[in-house]
């Protein structure tokens, strides 16, 4: 296998496709305030920014124990929204000291599990997932346009069975499938992949993140078609649980930076890895669709590919096409979040979108965010308000989101291998200006989200 440094402008590739992008959209700011009223005045829900919320349940939903019922952040009233079950008077007053608005629900995050599970051993049928909506206190199951018959029925039966109240069908018009072609392209084994996040490992080897479907194609991957591998697959996850691969850069010297390219000579630092929540707005970049936004709308997701099942995946309702898979979802702070895995539907019709989460990536991998030598900041919660370990622990289920309304859940997916983001309508976010379809080659090396 040829061995070469790969150029710095080269190097800062590892991610998905360019776009045309509003720098100072990126630059936004956070704000981390809270309104406590005075010593005497009555309790009231604080408003908060999203990362403060994040933060908020990191600590508060393990407290609650058997009364959590997921949680969700309520953008338009910057309220973090904590579901408890049971009737517990007790974890609502904890919930309503902390600030946050106790909301009454029939089920808990381990009836909701557990009906989750039901469904795994009952309704493992291609073209179906499932996943938590905490606004609905219910799992969203979302059958795609090829369950008919038989599936359909297995699948409603399934349903059926669970306790009143425990969850919803839903029909994608779109289908499951896997699309092994990519984003801010890498190419091998005759497929086209999207770079994710540039990281380093533990032996301190630069690397960088992609889609395990991806990994699993092909044992080397280079730059251009038929070109001399840059990089090897070192682990590679899929199907399973989780959907990730971490590839190392051949030569050892190779230094990219932990960016994202924005397309247009912009890039966006990223400070850290985060967990995603509902409700978070998040970003997603490849060469087939460009820049496009939207939020977190599930956790926990599970979805029946027709090449197997795919466990503990993000959903959102960010569009994605062919090509896409591997490519990077973030937030407009610099905060990786997920790799592209897959969906259904397309950027022109709207669709869902499921992401492996970076976190358990990275654990899995043993690597890190960014370059050899570079300051980590730690893992989500490093650099500009990122909110720590948002939605860790009883909160992974439902962590709360980021400043875009309250989440739901669903669960449908095709796996996006050719890669693209797009900067959707207003370019309030870290994309305006779309750029359709796949760059050209040579374009290909600067482009790319450069994690």
């Amino acid at each position: 296998m040829t061995h070469r440094r790969i150029p710095k402008r080269k190097a800062v590739l590892a991610g998905a496709g360019a776009v045309g992008i509003a720098a100072a959209a990126v630059l936004l700011p956070h704000a981390n305030a809270s309104q406590p009223g005075g010593d005497d005045a009555p309790a009231a829900p604080r408003t908060m920014s999203a990362a403060s919320a994040q933060d908020l349940l990191a600590r508060l939903g393990p407290s609650l124990g058997d009364a959590y019922g997921g949680a969700y952040y309520d953008a338009g009233r910057r309220q973090l929204v904590v579901n408890v079950a049971g009737g517990d008077d007790a974890a609502a007053a904890r919930v309503a000291g902390e600030g946050a608005v106790a909301r009454g629900v029939d089920n808990s995050m381990d009836d909701l599990r557990s009906a989750a599970g039901t469904l795994a051993a009952r309704a493992a049928v291609p073209g179906t997932a499932w996943a938590v909506d905490p606004r609905t206190n219910r799992l969203v199951v979302t059958a795609d346009r090829t369950v008919r018959g038989g599936s359909w029925d297995r699948l409603e039966a399934a349903v059926g069975a669970l306790d009143a109240g425990t969850a919803d069908i839903k029909r994608s018009a779109g289908a499951f499938t896997l699309f092994l072609e990519g984003g801010d392209a890498i190419f091998g084994g005759g497929a086209r992949c999207s770079l994710g996040f540039n990281v380093t490992t533990d032996a301190g080897a630069p690397g960088f993140l992609t889609a395990g479907h991806c990994g699993v194609a092909a044992a080397g991957w280079s730059e251009e078609p038929n070109g001399a591998a840059v990089g090897t697959v070192q682990a590679a996850t899929f199907p399973g649980d989780g959907d990730f691969a971490l590839v190392t850069y051949d030569d050892p010297a190779t230094a990219p930076p932990s960016t994202v390219d924005l397309g247009n000579g912009q890039t966006l630092d990223i400070l850290g890895a985060g967990e995603a929540a509902v409700g978070l707005e998040v970003f997603r970049m490849g060469s087939t669709t460009g820049l496009r936004d939207g939020r977190v709308t599930g956790l926990d997701a599970t979805v029946n590919y027709p090449e197997g099942t795919v466990t503990g995946l993000v959903q959102t309702d960010v569009c994605a096409e062919p090509g896409d898979s591997g490519g990077a979802l973030f937030t407009r702070d610099g905060t990786a979040i997920g790799l592209t895995s897959g969906g259904s539907g397309d950027c022109t019709s709207g669709g869902e979108t499921f992401f492996q989460p970076v976190t358990t990536a990275l654990a899995a991998v043993g690597a890190v965010i960014g370059a050899p030598g570079a300051d980590q900041g730690g893992d989500a919660g490093a650099g500009a308000g990122q909110g720590g370990d948002a939605g860790a622990g009883a909160g992974q289920d439902q962590g709360a989101g980021q400043d875009q309304g309250d989440g739901a859940v669903q669960g449908a997916g095709q796996d996006q291998s050719e890669g693209a983001v797009q900067g959707t309508g207003d370019g309030t976010g870290p994309g305006g200006g779309d750029r359709q379809g796949g760059d050209a080659p040579g374009d290909r090396g600067r482009s790319g989200n450069h994690g």
